[in-house]
């Protein structure tokens, strides 16, 4: 990855460098996230995904 790579670039890279299957595991995962963030609002449920989601790195505030 170089400093002036774009999000382009890295589409392009990922559409040449995944499989089909990749891609539709990766989409349904997310799917799948998405689905618990916003249905899952039960308190335990709900702070176990936010606790999960700075696990994984992601900022969600």
């Amino acid at each position: 990855m170089n400093a002036n790579e774009t999000v382009g670039d890295r589409l392009e890279l990922a559409r040449h460098g995944l499989t089909p299957t990749q891609i539709a595991t990766g989409l349904a995962l997310g799917a799948a996230i998405v689905f618990l963030l916003l249905f899952v609002q039960e308190p335990l449920a709900h702070d176990s995904m936010h606790n999960f989601r700075h696990a994984a790195g992601i900022t969600c505030h």
